[in-house]
């Protein structure tokens, strides 16, 4: 049985190209014309992972006994070709097609090899107990690898988006202006805090004014972390004035009972910069 294990691996490492070229082609069928065009652009590199991917299962069937360390060697695959793959922009649903077309043209090579061979039907048994196996092994942490990356994506590109929308703007040398606009979440009111001390201290000002006019609600949570940042920029020598306060959000404040006799609010960023340059 080992003889005829190896010798259908060696069968599947020959013929490697041959499969990926067969797998590439099924899968293209029913793309864009215009997609077609770009993925031509690419199709060697494409054909090679394909083929390197598929030598995998070839080299595990000729030495059938090592069958931990190919375990590893797949699942070292998945999580390598799964975050290249979401680099890529490539949807995991479509790249996750990808293993049944593998599964469909491998073993219709060892099919054809079977039955020229007159090999037994144990044999088929002990090819799919090692090759399905290890092929939900890649697909398993193609998975896992794919959906990390996105996760790490999405939180890189939101934390850019939130430090863009918390701009410390300088005004002259003593005065800037923080202008709010949307919602203010946990995390936001959290970089807010960074972001506003470590720019006060960086420009050296000694007035910040926080213009709320693009907020749309102000809860107790939201109150409790402006109160915070008031606070920490009061030691750093900084004073907060607030600006841009609607009638509707100012009956908030108000109705959440906090204590703000020492915050400061002035009607518009107008009346506050005119009254601090004086």
């Amino acid at each position: 049985m080992e003889t005829e294990l190896s010798y259908l691996g060696e069968v599947i490492v020959k013929k490697k190209y041959e499969i990926a070229r067969v797998v590439h082609e099924e899968r293209l069928v029913g793309v864009r014309e215009e997609d077609l065009r770009e993925l031509k652009k690419v199709e060697n590199e494409i054909i090679n992972i394909r083929a390197n991917f598929i030598e995998l299962f070839g080299e595990v069937l000729k030495n059938s006994s090592e069958k931990d360390l190919a375990v590893e060697k797949f699942v070292k695959w998945g999580k390598e070709t799964g975050a290249a793959f979401c680099a890529q922009s490539v949807p995991l649903n479509e790249a996750l097609q990808d293993a049944s077309y593998y599964r469909k043209s491998i073993w219709k090579v060892i099919k054809e090899e079977v039955i020229e061979h007159h090999m037994s039907l144990d044999i088929v048994f002990e090819v799919g107990g090692i090759i399905d196996p290890l092929l939900d092994h890649a697909v398993h942490s193609f998975s896992l690898a794919y959906v990390d990356a996105y996760s790490e994506t999405f939180t890189n590109t939101r934390r850019s988006f939130l430090e863009l929308s918390v701009p410390v703007v300088p005004i002259t040398d003593t005065i800037a202006i923080l202008p709010l606009v949307g919602d203010i979440d946990t995390e936001r009111a959290k970089l807010l805090m960074e972001e506003a001390l470590a720019k006060s201290k960086e420009l050296g000002i000694n007035n910040l004014i926080i213009d709320i006019s693009g907020v749309m609600i102000v809860d107790t949570m939201v109150a409790n972390e402006l109160l915070k940042i008031i606070n920490a920029l009061r030691m750093l020598g900084v004073e907060t004035i607030f600006t841009g306060i609607r009638p509707e959000i100012a009956q908030t404040i108000v109705s959440l009972g906090l204590d703000l006799r020492e915050l400061t609010f002035m009607t518009s960023l107008k009346v506050a910069l005119s009254k601090l340059q004086k």
